[in-house]
């Protein structure tokens, strides 16, 4: 008897993959979409949309997980969990399109949700910290000098963004008053636009009065790890002046935030804090291609915490923001004893696999090392 071979395909390629056994040329686009599988959530429905939705994804081969007390009515809402692949939830929306309770609209945010796409090209974010107490370099970049050559270093070793921050907010730190945040990072704007530096430059802070100042100096994304919490103010800055805001998932504030963190569904917890500070932002006028959400790796988060984000990062995808990973030097390593060399491959590793995942930016203090892994990655 004929021994088979059977091997499982690991890729999101298949338009390839049908090619290489001779598939129909002028149907592979079409046939790859039978191959592709998405999982996807979907919060609080009511018993009739939950009951309606099982039954659309049954007729088309695909299924839907729901409470199970939704059938006798015992819960009010339920949340489902939609499976299939790409063609079968294109068939679903479809068909939603005729059910009554709503589901109209909810088909169209199927289509729309399964129909976004990642660029694929990772832009690296470097780190320019010119605090006394951050928790890798404090006090390194302090002087302006120093911090204008590492500015400089960071440009030619191929940062697609620079993040200049003047406040630590490594966890247990205190604030840093917006007037001590502007002496430190003004000189350094400056410095870039009077020697023609093109690239975009990030002021990583929460206070509105210093974004407004550093926007005005040239600043075109603004870096808030609190999202908006610790200044009312921030979402109206970014919004009068149309730059990009970084919205980062904390627990807290950084005094607080590392004390006993805990999370009855960690991604849940922090997908919908942040959809619900996207909204916040488009409300305000900020428009959706100048949101990137961050889920904020070390900010009330454990280390088991940490990897978990890590490996389910596309999630945020489904926010439909550009997202941003900062794992760079941080205490998930469990390194506090090496040296920043060392933590620096360590990192690597981990972005490694927010490459292959296509974040759209990785936050890194070593710039050069990181080209050269997307070099590699191609």
């Amino acid at each position: 008897m004929k021994n088979f071979i059977i091997k499982e395909i690991c890729t999101n390629e298949m338009t390839q993959e049908l090619e290489r056994i001779g598939f129909d040329k002028t149907y592979t686009t079409q046939g790859a979409l039978k191959f592709k599988y998405k999982n996807i959530k979907i919060y609080s429905l009511t018993n009739p949309q939950a009951n309606i939705l099982k039954q659309t994804a049954l007729s088309v081969g695909a299924d839907c997980a729901t409470h199970r007390e939704v059938i006798t009515a015992k819960v009010e809402k339920s949340d489902c969990i939609l499976g299939g692949s790409i063609s079968q939830l294109k068939k679903i929306s479809s068909k939603l399109a005729f059910q009554p309770f709503g589901l109209k609209a909810l088909g169209e945010e199927i289509e729309k949700f399964i129909s976004c796409k990642k660029s694929g090209k990772t832009k690296i974010v470097g780190i320019l910290n010119l605090t006394p107490d951050s928790f890798s370099d404090g006090g390194e970049f302090l002087d302006y000098e120093k911090a204008k050559e590492h500015f400089q270093y960071m440009v030619t070793s191929g940062a697609d963004i620079i993040d200049i921050g003047a406040e630590s907010t490594r966890p247990y730190s205190t604030p840093v008053s917006g007037k001590a945040q502007i002496e430190r990072i003004i000189p350094i704007l400056k410095f870039a636009k009077e020697n023609g530096i093109l690239i975009p430059l990030s002021v990583d802070t929460r206070s509105a009065e210093v974004a407004e100042k550093c926007i005005l100096e040239g600043a075109q994304i603004i870096n808030d790890v609190s999202g908006f919490d610790y200044d009312k103010d921030m979402a109206d800055v970014i919004a009068k002046y149309g730059v990009k805001v970084v919205i980062q998932h904390s627990l807290s504030d950084p005094q607080t935030m590392q004390i006993n963190p805990h999370y009855e569904s960690l991604t849940d917890e922090i997908y919908l804090k942040l959809k619900e500070k996207v909204d916040f932002a488009l409300s305000k006028g900020i428009a959706k291609e100048n949101i990137i959400v961050d889920p904020g790796i070390g900010f009330g988060k454990t280390r088991e915490d940490n990897f978990e984000i890590i490996r389910r990062i596309e999630e945020f995808y489904g926010l439909g923001c550009e997202v941003m990973l900062g794992v760079s030097r941080k205490s998930l390593l469990g390194m506090s004893e090496e040296t920043n060399e060392i933590k620096d491959i360590f990192t690597v590793a981990l972005n490694t696999l927010a490459v292959e995942k296509k974040v759209d930016y990785i936050r890194v203090h070593n710039v050069s090392l990181h080209k050269k892994l997307l070099e590699c990655l191609g």
